[in-house]
C-alpha cells in the first residue's frame, strides 16, 4: 500500500483554511517540530467554516452501510488519534434504532455493519434510560464517539498555538503568496483549481430540552438518509444531518420536517423541545465522495464529504508522513 517518494525536509509549514481539517494538519505538523502558521478566512468563531455545521460523530462502523472500505480503515486510525491527543473526547459508542415500519432497513444496515452488538428492549433502556419502551431492540456500536465541533474547533487551535503555531484569523491566503510547504485545506473554495469539487448540503436543527437524556448519538433508521441525534450538553440536542446535492445555504421545510419528526419519533417530549437555531454548511465532495490529499507544487487535502472530523486526524498523519519520510499511501494520495 506504500510506496516511498522524496520527503520535503523541514521547510516552513503554510495551511490555508482552519477548520477540522487544517486544523489536524497544523497540529500534527506543530506538534513534530515544524514552524506552522495556519491561514483562516473566517474570524475566530469559524462560522464561515463548513465544520461550525457539522455534528462531529465518530463513527467509523456505522459509516460502513454506505462508504467505501477507506472510510472505515482511516476512521478507525483515527479514533486512536482523537484518543491520543483529546483522551477526553466521549467514547460512549452509538446506538442505530428503527420502527417497525421500517425494520428491513435496519436489519440490512445491521448486515452491511460490523463492530454492534445486538441489544434487546431491557438492554436497550439499561444503556439509553430515556429510550425505555420506544424501541424492540437496537444496535450498539460501543468502539464509536463525538466531538461537539465548536467546542474541539477551538481547543484544536489552541493546542496549535501551544506546540509553536501561529494562526491567522480574518486573512484570506493566496498559496502564491505563502513559502515552504503549503497545505490547501479550503474545502470548496478551492474549486478554483479544482473544479471538480462540489458540495453536499447538509442541514441541521439544535433543540433545547430537559426532559431526554442521551449519553450517546441515536441514529433513527430512515428510508432516504439516517437521521441523528446527538447530544451536545446544557440540555441541547442536535438533529442532522441531509446530504442534498443543492449548494444554497438554507434549511427547507421539507428537511425541517424531517429532522424534527426523526427527534419526535426517537422521543415524543421533542415535541416541546425549543428551538434554539436552523444551520446547513457544504461539505466539499470529490465524484466518487472519497478524501484525496494531492501532491504537486502544494499539498491538498480536500474531499472529506461528510466523514470531516471523522477522517481528519488520519488524514493529517497521512501528510506528516509523506513530507517526513515520503510515505505515500496509494489508496488516498495523488502525486500530479
Amino acid at each position: 500500500m506504500y510506496q516511498k517518494s522524496d520527503p520535503r525536509g523541514d521547510s516552513p509549514v503554510s495551511i490555508i483554511g482552519a477548520g477540522i481539517a487544517g486544523a489536524w494538519q497544523a497540529l500534527l505538523f506543530a506538534q513534530a517540530g515544524h514552524a506552522v502558521t495556519l491561514y483562516e478566512r473566517s474570524d475566530a468563531e469559524m462560522t464561515l467554516a463548513t465544520s461550525h455545521w457539522a455534528g462531529g460523530m465518530l463513527a467509523p462502523w456505522c459509516e460502513a452501510e454506505a462508504s467505501e472500505p477507506v472510510i472505515g480503515r482511516l476512521g478507525i486510525r483515527s479514533l486512536d488519534l482523537w484518543r491520543e491527543h483529546f483522551p477526553e473526547t466521549p467514547f460512549n459508542g452509538s446506538l442505530v434504532v428503527a420502527h417497525a415500519r421500517d425494520r428491513a432497513d435496519f436489519e440490512r444496515f445491521a448486515k452491511l455493519t460490523t463492530g454492534h452488538v445486538r441489544l434487546d428492549a431491557r438492554g436497550l433502556s439499561d444503556l439509553e434510560p430515556s429510550l425505555d419502551g420506544r424501541f424492540r431492540d437496537g444496535l450498539f456500536y460501543a468502539g464509536e464517539g463525538h466531538v461537539e465541533p465548536r467546542k474541539v474547533l477551538p481547543e484544536l487551535h489552541a493546542r496549535i498555538e501551544a506546540a509553536g503555531g501561529t494562526i491567522k484569523f480574518d486573512c484570506d491566503a493566496d498559496a502564491r503568496d505563502l513559502d515552504g510547504i503549503v497545505i490547501d485545506c479550503r474545502g470548496l473554495s478551492a474549486r478554483d483549481e479544482q473544479p471538480e469539487l462540489r458540495g453536499v448540503k447538509g442541514e441541521m436543527i439544535i433543540v433545547e430540552t430537559n426532559e431526554v437524556e442521551l449519553s450517546r448519538p441515536v441514529r433513527l433508521i430512515h428510508p432516504r438518509w439516517p437521521l441523528y441525534v446527538i447530544p451536545r450538553g446544557d440540555n441541547k440536542f442536535m438533529l442532522g444531518a441531509t446530504s442534498i446535492e443543492a449548494e444554497d445555504t438554507g434549511v427547507s421545510v421539507r428537511s425541517a420536517l424531517e429532522l424534527l419528526g426523526a427527534a419526535y419519533a426517537v422521543h415524543p417530549a421533542f415535541a416541546e423541545a425549543r428551538i434554539v437555531e436552523f444551520g446547513s454548511g457544504l461539505r466539499p465532495a470529490y465524484p466518487d465522495n472519497l478524501p484525496r490529499i494531492t501532491v504537486d507544487r502544494k499539498i491538498a487535502v480536500n474531499g472529506l464529504y461528510r466523514h470531516g472530523f471523522l477522517l481528519a486526524p488520519a488524514l493529517a498523519e497521512l501528510t506528516l508522513g509523506y513530507v517526513q519520510r515520503g510515505a505515500i499511501d496509494n489508496e488516498v494520495m495523488r502525486c500530479v
